[in-house]
């Protein structure tokens, strides 16, 4: 929510400090003096719209963000905030559809800033077999507490030791780079399930020499092992599409591959 009443310099300060830089270190990344930062974060000087944008840009602020600083300024918010309805919009939802009709047989979604569940392929639908807490499956889905509750899909990860320790890290980095209150209360109460044991020494690596961390589904079909990628729309303007990420499986052996495209025939 954006709140003028903060001046523009507590912003600034804020996500100075949030990204560890002292005054000095993030004057000379932005090529300022000090001295004129400081005066930009005490309040006694005002930058020009560009000299924000560019202070902001540096520290890689979300964009949701950098419209409450433009306010702060004195300046019009530049950022609009759609819905993916929106027919502005709609080159970018055609996009994401294709994106994941392209990768079927093999699972792929997309989510908001939140994990919310934007939309999915068919690939999905039967890999959640087994979920015993349908709303964990109806109405706005949380893709993280469905991965992680322990009557969701955790029961059926196989490695969920090494996945869960892997969902978390990327929640707080999540965290450590937006500071978004609403992912603060979901990693607490994502830590707050059940953990299981640490698999016993000389346990089978699974960690596929280093280069990623796989998911390890026992389905129906058999034990599936999937390496996964994210997929962000480059330089956005629209703090929609800006927040927006296409989370995509890929099979991690051959024998993955033949039991998903046996799941969804025809693809």
């Amino acid at each position: 929510m954006m709140n003028p009443a903060r001046s523009l310099g507590d912003h600034l300060r804020e996500w100075r400090q949030r990204r560890r830089l002292s005054q000095l270190e993030f004057a000379l990344e932005a090529d300022i003096s000090q001295r004129h930062l400081s005066f930009i974060e005490s309040g006694r000087a005002l930058p020009s719209r560009e000299m924000l944008m560019h202070l902001a840009e540096r520290l890689e602020v979300p964009l949701r963000e950098r419209n409450p600083m433009l306010l702060a300024a004195g300046f019009a918010p530049v950022f609009p905030e759609r819905k993916l309805d929106d027919p502005a919009l709609a080159p970018a939802r055609r996009a994401i559809d294709m994106l994941l009709k392209g990768h079927e047989p093999f699972p792929a979604l997309a989510v908001d800033r939140h994990w919310m569940l934007i939309a999915a392929n068919a690939a999905v639908a039967p890999l959640l077999a087994g979920v015993t807490d349908a709303s964990l499956t109806e109405g706005p889905i949380n893709v993280l507490r469905l991965s992680l509750h322990p009557h969701g899909l955790a029961p059926r990860i196989a490695n969920l030791h090494e996945w869960r320790a892997h969902l978390l890290e990327r929640l707080r980095q999540q965290i450590s780079a937006t500071g978004d209150p609403i992912l603060i209360k979901l990693l607490a109460e994502l830590s707050a399930y059940p953990a299981p044991p640490a698999p016993k020494s000389g346990a089978p690596e699974r960690d596929f020499a280093g280069i990623a961390v796989p998911l390890e589904l026992v389905t129906e079909a058999g034990h599936l092992s999937f390496l996964s990628t994210t997929t962000v729309f480059g330089t956005p303007v629209d703090v929609t599409l800006s927040e927006l990420a296409i989370e995509s499986f890929f099979p991690a052996n051959p024998q993955t591959a033949e039991a998903l495209k046996a799941m969804l025939p025809g693809s």
